[in-house]
Parts: structure tokens; sequence; C-alpha cells
């Protein structure tokens, strides 16, 4: 999981010192996604050059070494193009030639950030190798770039979008990208499969549509090339977004929280998709036909800049193990009502008869999520009486699970941009299976490509390890399991304790979290350790689960833990 973050501004003058602060700051914001190496590239001063600067460690690192680069922040642009991310390693060791941006050759003719994996970089690469190109990076991220600058070299006239368009026809994985050309200045292309991408918009006057429709336009091309020869147009809907010639800036990042500070206006993109920016206009191509009459909204995004501050805290992870009675509080307002012992779910409650009915509830999820499905999953199935299984969406994908048009899929995500759970999800659509999505983020893939949708409304979760949308993901799957069970008279009394049992949970919590100087010195024992095994049986082998999940996640450095399930003797 990396970062990545875009800039462009037009028609509106800025030094470049601001430019370098929005691509820092917005780096920083995103440093939970990655932060063992960051890096951006910004225009030079005479036009056809770049500067970039790399470096390992945090984004406090790449900001100091800017510094002592010292680059002439007074020089101004009226319309500039800028592109960052912060790194999670997962090709190649964090080292500055591994960082992105990555180029295509020494005079950065393209330049790409990327989060996610490329499966097929092996064999691009030795296609290229092939064709004489060298690289210098032990990334799958590389291939990209370079195939650009093939492409562009074998066809010299060949337009931005349609070049892209070319690349990501090879690509296989999964992937954010941003892409910046001194061949197309001033421009800017976007592309997502798989991996988050957002587009904020701030303009001078007020955005006067809600959405964009694009109609599809067909182009049907009955050659088949292969990958080093030629280009090949593929099928696509083609949309614009026409803004008028007033001054405009775009911010492009893979989460919400770096972009809020600056426009609270949005447009997800959606798999396959590509955004070209260009002029102050931003078009939107997508490189499939399978979905027609397509339509991108301008959301707002209900996120606070205080939400995503630290405040008074050490870190974020602290903030928000502290923010978990309010937490677990927002995801039942409105939902649970004690005096009437009733609960309400929305447009969930539109789908129970056809839950009901099915022939069994499947959760798929990764990681914490993964692991909250299991905690919940005994008094979910005692309740609802149906069957229920729980499974992790890669484990899921790679076994090709069956699924039956009457069963219910239930996807648990913080972000709802998991790769694999969104993989997971297509595949059940495919198969006429009902879909439900239990998720943090409002507007995520998951939230609009299920047909119904639970938010647990916890607030953003920046930290690397989950805290408070652990807890809340388990209450949100209770009340599920309450009302899929309300019409069981045998099971009422039972109903009302764990009704009156969630309502207390916010105090008991916030009592729990009063022990914070106990827990620490716990924490200080323990420090010391070089294993540490959890126990844990029922609900509680969940617990022993995530557990050592965030033990691995939070320490800074290697430690050995281990979970274990049953009797200890």
């Amino acid at each position: 999981m990396c970062g990545i973050f875009g800039y462009v501004n037009y028609s509106t003058e800025k030094d470049r010192r601001y430019i370098l602060n929005v691509l820092l700051n917005g780096l920083s914001r995103l440093e939970y996604r990655g932060y063992d190496s960051s890096g951006l590239l910004v225009d030079g001063d005479w036009g056809q050059d770049v500067l970039v600067f790399k470096e390992v460690g945090k984004v406090t690192k790449l900001r100091g070494l800017i510094e002592s680069s010292r680059p002439n922040m007074d020089k101004t642009f009226q319309t500039h193009v800028g592109i960052a991310h912060t790194r999670w390693a997962t090709h190649g060791p964090p080292s500055r030639v591994n960082c992105h941006p990555h180029r295509s050759d020494n005079t950065w003719e393209f330049a790409v950030v990327h989060n996610g994996i490329i499966t097929n970089y092996k064999e691009l690469r030795a296609s290229l190798l092939g064709e004489g190109y060298t690289f210098e990076t032990e990334t799958d991220t590389e291939c990209i770039s370079k195939l650009a600058k093939y492409i562009r070299n074998q066809h010299r006239e060949i337009g931005f979008v349609e070049l892209v368009k070319t690349v990501v026809g090879k690509l296989h994985g999964s992937f954010g990208i941003l892409v910046k050309s001194i061949s197309y200045p001033q421009e800017i292309i976007a592309a997502r499969k798989g991996s988050p991408l957002l587009i904020g918009v701030r303009l001078t006057n007020d955005i006067e549509a809600d959405v964009i429709h694009i109609e599809s336009v067909i182009k049907r091309d009955s050659l088949n090339m292969p990958l080093m020869n030629g280009c090949k147009s593929a099928s696509a809907s083609h949309g614009k977004y026409s803004l008028p010639p007033n001054p405009t800036e775009f911010f492009l990042s893979s989460d919400a929280s770096a972009i809020v500070e600056h426009t609270k206006q949005v447009i997800y993109l959606e798999d396959d998709d590509i955004a070209h920016i260009c002029g102050g206009q931003l078009n939107i191509v997508r490189s499939t036909n399978d979905k027609f009459g397509c339509t991108w909204k301008v959301q707002t995004i209900d996120l606070q800049l205080q939400d995503i501050m630290k405040g008074s805290y050490n870190h974020f992870m602290q903030k928000e193990i502290f923010e978990q009675p309010e937490a677990v509080a927002n995801t039942m307002r409105g939902r649970l009502d004690v005096p009437h012992k009733r609960i309400t779910l929305g447009c969930v409650n539109d789908y129970l008869p056809a839950i009901r009915r099915g022939r069994r509830i499947l959760f798929i999820a990764c990681g914490t999520s993964y692991h909250a499905c299991m905690a919940v999953r005994g008094t979910f199935e005692c309740l609802s009486e149906i069957p229920t299984v729980v499974e992790v969406a890669s484990d899921f994908l790679d076994r090709k699970a069956p699924i039956f048009h009457d069963d219910t899929c239930v996807f648990v995500s913080q972000s709802g941009e998991t790769a694999d759970c969104l993989l997971a999800l297509k595949y059940c659509l495919e198969r006429g299976a009902l879909t439900l999505g239990i998720v943090n983020c409002v507007g995520s893939s998951v939230s609009r490509l299920t047909q119904c949708v639970m938010h647990i409304n916890a607030g953003p979760e920046i930290g690397v390890a989950s805290t408070k949308a652990y807890t809340s993901q388990f209450v949100a799957m209770t009340m599920l399991a309450l009302v899929l069970s309300e019409d069981d008279v045998s099971k009422k009394v039972w109903r009302e304790e764990i009704m009156q049992a969630l309502a207390q949970l916010p105090a008991q919590i916030d009592e729990a979290l009063k022990l914070e100087k106990q827990i620490k010195g716990i924490c200080d024992t323990l420090q010391a350790q070089n294993n540490i095994l959890l126990w844990g049986r029922g609900s509680q082998f969940a617990t022993a689960l995530e557990g050592a999940h965030s033990l691995v996640s939070a320490m800074d450095r290697w430690l050995h833990t281990e979970y274990s399930v049953g009797r200890c003797s």
C-alpha cells in the first residue's frame, strides 16, 4: 500500500514554495499508507526540465532534503503539474533509487507514481530489455514509464490519453497511477484499476453541476497486436467535464484525507477510468466498454480538517483508541432504539426478506475486518440461524469458491477500497449474489458497487493498526444479526439483553480507557520481549488474531507474535 498525490494549478499563479508545500502536506496526510520513503517531481526553471527529490524515511526527511537543496522557491507558474508519492516497499528495499517517481529515461520524458502491484512486470521488463531499454530500479513501477516511452517512440503523433490507455491495457494487477510528461506539458493523467484514486476540484466559481454524465462511444478495432507491435485502440466510453477558463486547481489523491484541507468537492474514479486534466478541463475515459451511460458524481465529502489532525495525542493510533466510545456511539446512533426495542438499518431493511430466504451468508474481508467477522460469527449464526461463513478475500478468490444467486455476500472493509475485496465483490456480482457492504469511508468503491451499504460512521482512521474500525465493525454486524432475528420470538429476551449491552458499551469503553497508566505499565514489560503468544477461544480467538496482527503492525522493531486456540493445560 502506497500513497500518491498530485496537484495541478491552471491559470492561477503559484510560486514553487506553495506548490511544494501542497505536495508535501498531501504526502504527510497519506503517510499512514507508506512511510519507508517518499519523493516528488515539479517543473524546473527552464520549461522542459524537472526537479526531482527522493529520500528514504518519513516525509519530514524529504522536506529537509528539499530545504537543503535550496531550489528557487520564488519561481512562479501560471499553470503547473506536480506529482508525489509515499512508499511502502513491495519490490526492492527502501532506497533513493527505488523511490517514486520513476522515469522513462534520463530526460524524465515520462514520470510515474504508482500505488498497487503490477503482477506481469517481469514479462514487461523482459520484453523492454529485449528492445534495448535499461532499468535502474528493482520496482514493478519502472516498467510503466519505460513502456510509455517505447510506445511514444513508435508513434510520435499519439495523444497522451491514447498512449496511457495503451499502456494500461498491457498492465495486469492493481494500480492507481499518475503520469506526467515533458512531451505533454501542463497535462496529467490518472488511471485506476483496483487501487483507490479520487480528484478534488477547487474553482473560483462554484461547481454548477453535481454529476458528470458520460454516454458510451464504442470504437471497434479488429486488430490484435502483441505487446511490442504498435498501439491498439481500446473500446471506451468518454466523458468531458468542461470547466470555464477560470482559475482552477485539481488535487489527485489515494485518500480524501489529503484533499479535505483544499476542497470538499471530489470525483471518485472507478476501475478502468482514465482521467486527463489539460487546460483547466477534466476528461474521463473508460478503457473498457462494459459500462454504458456512466455517471461520475461530484460529491461533497463529509470530513473536517480537525478529524485528521492528531490534536494533543502523540500519534494517530493513540487518538483513535480514545475515539472508540464516540465511534461506537456513532455506529449505533439513529439505528439502535432501546426504549422501543428496535433496530433500523436504513436501506438494509429493504433486503432483509431476501437475506432471510437465502441459502447462506458469507462475510468476505481482509486483515482486521476479517478478524471482526470472526469475532461476531458465533453470535451472528446463533441469532440469525442462517449458515454463516467467514472468508479471507484473497483465499476466496484463489479457490474460486462457488457462489449461488441466493447467497448473501457481506463485504467488510474500513476503507472500502481493499483490492482483494473489490475483486471478490465483482466475482460475486457476476454470479448474481446479493451483496451488502459494511464500510467506514463514504463514497468508497465497496459502498458504490454493493446493492446496499451500512456505514459504520467511525470517522477517519489514519493509524496503521486498526482500532475504532474494529470495534465499530463488530457493533455493526451485531446489529445486523439482531435485525435478522427480530421475528424469532424465542430469542426475544436474548435480543433485548444484547441491545441493552450495546447501549452501555460506549460508557464501558470509556471506563476501560481510564486504565491507560496500568496498561502502559504492562506495555513497558512487554516491550523488552522478543516473543509474544496470545491465547484465545471462541469469540476471543478473533481477539488473539487481531492482537497479534496489531502488535506486528505497531511495533517499530521485529517482534515474533503467535496466536493459538484451545485449552491451556
